[in-house]
């Protein structure tokens, strides 16, 4: 029943494109008056180097197979856009051509930004594929230090927790935490293999750190999963959060994480937690 709808949703939007296009638009003579708008199958066939049966076939939703030089010829054929691109590609059940991948975009943008300062006084932050602390507003520095205060290198979430020895002491349970966090690293690392930026942080944290050397080499990972996490402030004691992750979907790689206080103890605390961001920021 799903390959019947995939298959309807195809032949209907491959339609819709169709039916879209003036024969001016492919650069086709006009020729006698159409009784249908758009173009004919037989110019969509010959567009896109397909036969016009097997294009009729497709707009039927007959079960036939789709290559990946038929989808990109297809794409052609139809002037598809990149996001029409990866959506003819996506009801084929493949995966988006290269050339039409949404662009990396370059950061957060202001909005973005301003929902991280919005979330005041519960800590939040934003962070890059590889953990690269984008923003944050006041509770946040608060909480682990203003990161405006780090070097520019440091301002990444793994380099803290592995090498600052601050944090081992911030964190309460600081194994458990680093190693769990650790694990969450490997499988996006592992996911982009190749990529330098992976590369050269994986190398200096396994140079520097004896523990993640030690917990890199076992190959294990995990997803983020909604966690509680406990933190030994320096001034405000025990404090425990909740944390949430939400992706960004126009911004590909770059992450949301806000921190939602456990107990009613850290709720209370939070008003203090941003008024020590401010006086450090």
């Amino acid at each position: 029943m799903a390959d019947r709808e995939h298959r309807r949703a195809l032949a209907g939007f491959l339609r819709s494109r169709r039916e879209r296009l003036s024969p001016a638009d492919a650069g086709l003579p006009a020729g006698p008056r159409r009784r249908t708008p758009g173009l004919r199958r037989e110019e969509v066939a010959l567009l896109s180097g397909v036969s016009v049966t097997w294009y009729t076939w497709l707009e039927q939703a007959r079960e036939i197979g789709v290559s990946r030089q038929v989808l990109h010829g297809l794409a052609r054929g139809l002037l598809l856009s990149p996001a029409e691109t990866r959506h003819l590609f996506s009801l084929a059940g493949e995966a988006p051509p290269d050339g039409a991948r949404p662009e990396p975009a370059r950061g957060p943008g202001p909005a973005l930004r301003r929902l991280v300062d919005a979330l005041d006084p519960h800590p939040a932050y934003l962070v890059s594929a590889t953990w690269e602390l984008l923003a944050w507003n006041r509770a946040e520095a608060g909480l682990v230090g203003d990161p405006a205060n780090w070097p520019v290198p440091g301002r990444n979430l793994l380099r803290r927790v592995f090498l600052d020895p601050a944090m081992r002491d911030l964190l309460a349970d600081w194994p458990g935490q680093a190693r769990m966090l650790l694990e969450q690293y490997r499988a996006a690392a592992d996911r982009h293999v190749g990529d330098a930026e992976f590369a050269r942080l994986t190398d200096e944290l396994c140079e520097r750190s004896p523990e993640f050397a030690q917990w890199w080499r076992t190959h294990d990972v995990a997803e983020f999963r909604p966690v509680r996490r406990e933190f030994d402030h320096p001034r405000l004691g025990r404090l425990s959060f909740d944390y949430v992750k939400l992706a960004g979907v126009d911004v590909p790689g770059v992450t949301l994480v806000s921190c939602m206080p456990a107990d009613e103890a850290t709720a209370r605390r939070l008003p203090e937690l941003s008024a020590l961001g401010a006086a450090a920021s």
